[in-house]
């Protein structure tokens, strides 16, 4: 019998070392085709003279304090294009992110910027409910969504707006490296973001396209909003980013991704926080993507490389055991230096390479728990999470006092 299971576990460590190594060679396969096609996105953006770029609505929700926020949202103030504005959102007068607001849009008068008030989301994904009321408020029909944990480069917009150019193009959507703000299990989850996440879309391009949204950047044409019916149809999904591309994309309208590579700060977290974050992203993957949530079981290659050595020396092959445990390290190494330095451009990826093996293991029991749990709840328990990725409200949930009409404030 131990015979037996020592054989099973050589074999699934077989099959994972086989499939992780076809998902890094399509990832890197991908990454030369994302650097292929910036570098013709950068040659046509630069031919563009200033009077033909579009004016930009930049919409952010916000929620409390995030950590350098002040730095996050001073960098979209710092844009080199020709014409647009910001417009932030908070449910009341009180939240702590207003001073902070404030201080900055005084900073920069040039730059037109308004601080609304929309009052308790009586949807459940308040950021799509921020959305829906920014959009109402906003002068132009390029619409940029972006949180207030990301940070972006001068030449951003510039970047962003050229391939909505094209009629057919109605939403474009960017690839983020984590910025680590300290800690170790930050480091972690950042670097998690830079090379799995990346990895992960860098495949998808590759073999169909962007057919959905990444939620630090989303720029979206009015005309191709509508036709999906706005901001509203994505009000019930915690994975309001995946939704909202997935419904373009159904609509006929190219989702182009940019070569604009943008910052998503990741603050100070202990492993708890760190997991429990990690853990609704997962569980959000479930629910919203359900075969391609079940395939991530084999991209991982630390597992495998694991069972292997196990199977490998109980049946008296240590050399086999070591040879798949070693590769699976290098795996790792590739992705993490290909990947998270070459194309995210996460200087990490490439100094603590040797760390990313411990994220992929990581990555890999977030994985099997996210199958542990039948259920998440979300915003303090009284949403539940279904199939399909939608957000539902519990039985008993007492509904936020009415929403008041927004108020706008410079």
């Amino acid at each position: 019998m131990l015979t037996a299971f020592a054989t099973a576990l050589l074999v699934l460590a077989g099959v994972g070392t086989l499939s992780s190594t076809v998902f890094l060679c399509l990832a890197l396969m991908g990454g030369f085709k994302f650097h292929r096609d910036s570098a013709r996105q950068h040659k046509e953006a630069s031919s563009l003279r200033n009077q033909q770029l579009l004016p930009v609505s930049i919409l952010k929700p916000l929620h409390g304090l995030e950590s350098q926020m002040e730095r996050n949202l001073e960098s979209f103030f710092r844009q080199k294009y020709p014409s647009f504005e910001i417009l932030f959102a908070v449910d009341n007068e009180s939240d702590t992110a207003v001073p902070v607001v404030r201080k900055v849009c005084d900073r920069h008068p040039e730059i037109p910027s308004r601080l609304l008030f929309t009052g308790p989301p009586p949807w459940p994904n308040p950021p799509a409910y921020k959305f829906s009321r920014l959009a109402e408020e906003a002068r132009f029909d390029i619409l940029v969504t972006s949180d207030s944990d990301v940070r972006v480069g001068p030449s951003y917009l510039r970047d962003l707006v050229p391939p909505m150019l094209k009629s057919k193009t109605g939403m474009v959507t960017c690839i983020f490296r984590g910025f680590n703000a300290g800690g170790f299990w930050s480091l972690l989850d950042a670097i998690g973001m830079s090379v799995e996440f990346s990895a992960g879309v860098l495949t998808a391009y590759l073999m169909e396209g962007i057919k959905f949204g990444l939620g630090p950047t989303i720029a979206v044409r009015r005309d191709a909003l509508e036709a999906i019916g706005g901001y509203e149809t994505t009000g019930e999904y915690l994975s309001n980013d995946f939704v909202i591309g997935n419904l373009i994309a159904e609509r006929g309208y190219h989702v182009a991704l940019s070569g604009h590579v943008v910052d998503h700060v990741v603050p100070p977290m202990t492993f708890r926080r760190m997991w429990g974050r990690q853990m609704r992203w997962a569980t959000g993957t479930k629910y919203s993507r359900p075969k391609g949530h079940l395939g991530t079981g084999l991209v991982f290659a630390m597992p495998y490389g694991i069972f292997g050595l196990l199977g490998a020396l109980m049946l008296g092959h240590p050399l086999l055991g070591f040879a798949l445990l070693g590769w699976a390290f290098v795996n790792r190494v590739i992705e993490s230096v290909a990947i998270g330095y070459g194309v995210a451009g996460d200087r990490n990826c490439l100094t603590k390479c040797w760390l990313y093996p411990l994220r992929d293991l990581l990555g890999f029991a977030l994985w099997v728990a996210s199958y542990v749990s039948s259920s998440a709840m979300w915003r303090r328990g009284n949403f539940e999470l279904v199939e399909g990725g939608r957000i539902v409200r519990r039985a008993g949930y007492q509904p936020d006092s009415a929403v008041p009409d927004s108020t706008t404030v410079k």
